[in-house]
């Protein structure tokens, strides 16, 4: 199974979820090879809920993903935490529904939730947590204690970072903090448009349903990151073409 860990299905947040749009996600998705993702829509978006009301209404739900006529698009957020920091949390739709009324008083920035009470309510249930983009300089996660972090799943080798910082220096740079913290590593491209789609994913050993299956192969070390040869020139693309278009939804707001 080849998986994105790290994906938006909104160009921005200022936007309204599109179906078309997100369709256009999965196409491309296909595409270029991969068999599932995992939406990772920020949890302060605009409109969070409307993504679910209309995923409801057009696919069915099966384990803890939407079912896109074979393709797999597991159900997650991105949450930011007080003390800076990103956190991926992947599992059941209604879990994270849950978890996303919990948060409704955190959605500002002088608002966001601690970091060791997320964890404590994404404790609750069985998300996959990932720290996301942990050595980004905005928004790192080096700043948090060891032994919060190990409560964590794995963490983010990210494709927005590697553009911006160079493939080997930041691949380098996160598998060492990431050893440091002894937690593994996966992929996420941070894609807000499609083209953006491809240029990192993971290869797993065989096909999850769950996020408790994810895990366990994350855990296992079934798995291998792929970094595409053409990355540079696929975010490079996706940061015009989302720059554009974005100006354009802005504008008829």
């Amino acid at each position: 199974m080849k998986i994105d860990f790290h994906t938006h299905v909104k160009l921005a947040k200022r936007v309204d979820f599109d179906r078309t749009f997100f369709e256009e996600m999965v196409l491309n998705a296909r595409e270029v090879g991969l068999d599932a993702l995992a939406m990772t829509e920020h949890f302060n978006t605009n409109r969070f809920y409307d993504i679910y009301e209309q995923l409801d209404q057009r696919f069915e739900y099966k384990g803890n993903y939407y079912d896109v006529d074979g393709f797999k698009v597991f159900t997650g957020m991105e949450i930011d935490v007080r003390e800076v920091g990103h956190i991926l949390f992947i599992g059941h739709r209604d879990d994270l529904l849950y978890t996303r009324n919990q948060l409704e008083d955190h959605t500002t920035k002088d608002t966001f939730i601690p970091f060791a009470e997320l964890l404590q309510i994404g404790e609750s249930f069985d998300f996959l947590k990932i720290g996301a983009h942990p050595l980004r300089s905005t928004t790192p996660l080096t700043q948090h204690a060891v032994d919060q972090l190990q409560r964590l799943d794995a963490f983010d080798l990210n494709g927005k970072d590697l553009f911006e910082h160079g493939i080997e220096t930041m691949e380098r740079n996160v598998l060492a903090f990431a050893e440091s913290i002894s937690r593994p590593v996966v992929c996420g491209s941070d894609s807000h448009h499609p083209i953006h789609l491809g240029a990192v994913h993971n290869q797993f050993s065989h096909q999850c349903e769950t996020a408790s299956e994810l895990k366990k192969v994350i855990q296992e070390g079934s798995y291998t990151r792929v970094i595409s040869p053409v990355l540079k020139t696929k975010i490079a693309a996706a940061k015009i073409v989302k720059k554009q278009m974005k100006e354009e939804l802005i504008a008829k707001m």
